[in-house]
């Protein structure tokens, strides 16, 4: 078996490169490294039975090897990223997607759309439910993103319907792990790379908004475990543990060793509540579920991040 993993050089996908290789698939890994780093797989780049291209998705582009497997997580993820390229952001999620739904077509190859959590906007359904619509702002400063995925799951939708094409949508919920940015924006990466250096953890707002982390080896089973299955219709994957900010920053202090002041920022225009992922649907067709604790996954990540600062 043959999969292509677009965005493969990138955090989430450089780990599913990994784990699809130890399955004994074949991988090739196609990354315009805007966001991605070629350091993520430098460790493959040698590996028999991995290929990578450097190439922008929005172009078309035939692959000669036969793929029996698409994933597409090919597209800026942190905000810090995807509000430095809006418009680069949309194009991956329409013009991209599209060229990708394509691509399986001629290789008659199953395609993935990893979607996002942030399609559910800020949500006023909890947890959140694949059957929610979702409360997106369409016209925010983080609308490039969230309507970027939400209209590739209408195009990987269409494709099923109208060509008969194998396809399956995964709506990631937060995901963290070694490989991340330091600098990306997010909270992971920020509260850690403060703590190792001594500087006070920012919390946006009052800290009581929510979030769910997901360790990466949870998510990239999940994900194989999901283009194996035939259901079509979206599938979230996350951890549905629930922590406000402040909880999540003490416990960071606390893993950390750290005993730097917490301090307090005004909230992101459009930043959810509360996020947390009902994963009953993974559960019943995946019989997946993460099995990595926070503290685990944290400690994991904080050596990775405390090699590097």
């Amino acid at each position: 078996m043959r999969a292509l993993v677009a965005g493969g050089a990138g955090f989430i996908g450089s780990h599913l490169c990994d784990f699809l290789l130890d399955q004994g698939v074949q991988v090739v890994c196609l990354d315009n490294l805007i966001t991605g780093r070629k350091r993520n797989i430098s460790h493959l780049l040698r590996t028999r039975g991995f290929k990578f291209i450097r190439a922008d998705i929005t172009r078309k582009k035939s692959i000669p090897e036969s793929v029996d497997i698409i994933f597409n997580l090919a597209s800026p993820a942190s905000p810090k990223d995807y509000l430095a390229s809006p418009l680069e952001t949309l194009a991956a999620g329409a013009t991209g997607t599209r060229n990708l739904l394509e691509l399986a077509r001629s290789h008659k190859a199953v395609f993935l759309m990893a979607s996002t959590s942030e399609v559910y906007g800020d949500p006023k359904a909890h947890p959140q439910q694949e059957s929610y619509w979702g409360n997106v702002n369409p016209v925010g400063i983080r609308s490039v993103y969230d309507e970027a995925k939400r209209y590739s799951e209408a195009l990987v939708m269409a494709y099923h319907r109208c060509f008969g094409l194998p396809t399956r949508i995964a709506r990631i919920f937060n995901t963290y792990g070694p490989r991340m940015k330091l600098g990306d924006g997010r909270v992971v990466p920020n509260l850690i790379h403060q703590a190792l250096t001594a500087k006070p953890l920012t919390i946006y707002g009052t800290g009581r908004q929510t979030r769910s982390f997901c360790y990466v080896s949870d998510m990239v089973e999940g994900l194989f475990r999901l283009a194996g299955c035939s259901d079509p219709m979206p599938v979230n994957l996350g951890n549905p543990e629930e922590f406000s900010m402040l909880k999540f920053a003490r416990l960071v202090k606390q893993l950390t060793g750290s005993h730097v002041p917490l301090t307090f920022h005004s909230l992101p225009e459009d930043d959810p509540k509360r996020r947390c992922p009902d994963i009953s649907r993974a559960r019943k067709i995946l019989d997946w579920k993460p099995r990595v604790s926070i503290e685990q996954g944290l400690r994991r990540t904080i050596d990775w991040f405390r090699a590097r600062t």
